[in-house]
């Protein structure tokens, strides 16, 4: 990873100019333990058919707060078997029913949302990837989708040293569109994120 990080502006120069799949099988060949994340969000299969044909094995981390919509549920079963996912399921340690009893889902100006967040989203991510200890996580973060997604690339690296690989980071809705239509790929759009609710607000998991 050493040479990535020093090289990581010229890196992504080349990379801009290659497909996605491109980008998924150079990061591979440059990956030791690789995973890629997913909440089923819209146009996540796009990211998902990507890594699974380049590494059919790949672990895929769901994080599942408890708060999807049936809808995003059924998505995500629909996504599952189509392209054979080896799903990694990771969830809350307390369900979404006993917190609606303690907690409920705080407004974002509430600081118990900061502790929603942390049980619902953080805790099961952090847990995930100290169990998997990946060098190389594959993301569907995209340009233009909140003020620190704009700060980053193709390639960027974590706080903690992990490279995260945005193989569709320069396209937009459109694009996406087309990739799905392309390969037959369903889509979803009445995904809820309890812990955003305002779609450019950022989900927590990059900041760290």
């Amino acid at each position: 990873m050493d040479f990535i990080k020093e090289n990581i502006a010229s890196l992504n120069d080349e990379l801009r100019k290659k497909t996605p799949i491109d980008i998924a099988r150079w990061a591979m060949s440059n990956a030791k333990n690789p995973v890629v994340t997913t909440n089923f969000r819209p146009y996540e299969a796009s990211i998902l058919h990507v890594c699974s044909r380049t590494l059919p094995d790949i672990p895929v981390i769901w994080c599942d707060s408890g708060y999807n919509t049936s809808n995003t549920y059924r998505h995500a079963e629909e996504v599952i078997d189509l392209l054979k996912l080896n799903i990694q399921l990771y969830v809350p340690k307390q369900t979404a029913a006993h917190r609606d009893v303690v907690l409920g889902i705080p407004d974002i100006d509430d600081p118990k949302h900061a502790v929603f967040t942390e049980q619902v989203k953080l805790e099961p991510f952090k847990r995930a990837m100290a169990e998997f200890k990946p060098d190389v996580w594959f993301t569907n973060l995209r340009q233009g989708q909140t003020s620190l997604r704009n700060s980053l690339d193709i390639l960027s690296f974590s706080k903690d040293g992990v490279l995260k690989v945005s193989p569709f980071y320069y396209y937009a809705d459109q694009g996406l569109d087309v990739y799905l239509e392309e390969h037959q790929l369903p889509n979803e759009f009445t995904y809820f994120d309890p812990t955003k609710v305002l779609e450019n607000r950022e989900c927590g998991l990059h900041i760290s």
